[in-house]
């Protein structure tokens, strides 16, 4: 297969080679049945964030699921620099990238085949991320939608390992965009508690107080902690707690936590409007406290993507 013009580049088994050459065979787990894990963190302005943490964490979720780790820890986090460094010239002018790392279990055995590798099947990508898609949440604030499909509960599978299987809350999302294309699910759990969404956490305040869902519920986003770190460090008091739609329509702000996000307001909960505006006084203090230490204004970043 022929290079392409201007491609990115991976990391597949070994070896750097343009993303389209990285292909997986059909037998493969993550693919038979999504058995794999996965991390991704952002660049701000090219420089990468959290790299170690987030490759900490793709470890721990490997653990959890009984992968055995393909490299050492530090032998990833100097392929995911290296992989990043090989695509800068390629990021758009005002761009930034998810950076991430995708590990399966390998490729299913069976009778007569002839694959050249059953281990697993390892990629360090990068992907631009979608700011101009994104830029109106941080224009109107989030309109946050909860599905009727529940989260899988811990007892079944624990949502603190960020694995392939997102069906789960694929299937919340796709219910909720087909009411309204513009909305962020955010399940709810089997107890009618409020949980996560895709790749997000949520954060309601409350008389001056942070709350968030139970780590036992959710995965503890890098994002998540990052805001609860700049909460501590400015005397804003912060609980986890089982929060229900009860505590969503009564709360005085709310945001969203991610990776590519960082911190989003959030605007309404199921048509509820949520305080006075999306960017409440709490809120903002947070966007401001994370926007310093990250050294990167990501809110204008998205608002200049704006037509």
């Amino acid at each position: 297969m022929t290079d392409r013009p201007n491609e990115r580049t991976v990391w597949f088994n070994g070896e750097y080679m343009a993303e389209s050459r990285a292909v997986v065979p059909f037998r493969d787990m993550s693919f038979l049945m999504g058995d794999g894990a996965f991390d991704l963190t952002r660049t701000f302005g090219g420089k990468v964030f959290r790299l170690e943490a987030h490759c900490e964490r793709l470890y721990r979720s490997l653990r959890a699921l009984r992968h055995e780790p393909p490299m050492p820890l530090q032998e990833m986090i100097d392929i995911t620099a290296e992989v990043l460094k090989r695509n800068m010239p390629l990021l758009e002018e005002g761009g930034d990238y998810w950076v991430g790392q995708r590990v399966s279990r390998g490729v299913k055995k069976v009778s007569g085949d002839s694959w050249d590798h059953y281990g697993p099947n390892v990629i360090v990508e990068c992907m631009p991320l979608p700011l101009k898609e994104r830029a109106p949440l941080y224009r109107d604030g989030i309109e946050v939608v909860t599905p009727s499909v529940r989260r899988t509960p811990p007892e079944c599978l624990t949502p603190r390992a960020k694995s392939h299987n997102y069906l789960n809350l694929i299937m919340g999302d796709m219910e909720v965009h087909a009411q309204n294309p513009r909305a962020w699910a955010v399940l709810l759990d089997t107890k009618g508690d409020l949980c996560e969404g895709l790749g997000s956490n949520l954060f309601l305040v409350r008389d001056g107080e942070l709350l968030t869902p139970r780590e036992k519920y959710v995965l503890p986003g890098v994002s998540r902690q990052t805001a609860i770190d700049m909460a501590a460090k400015l005397g804003i008091p912060f609980r986890e707690a089982d929060l229900d739609m009860y505590d969503a329509f009564n709360a005085d702000e709310a945001f969203i936590t991610s990776t590519s996000l960082c911190i989003c307001p959030v605007a309404s909960v199921n048509g509820v409007k949520i305080g006075d505006g999306p960017y409440g006084p709490v809120t903002q203090k947070l966007i401001d406290a994370y926007a310093e230490h990250v050294d990167f204004d990501f809110v204008r970043q998205h608002l200049d993507q704006l037509d």
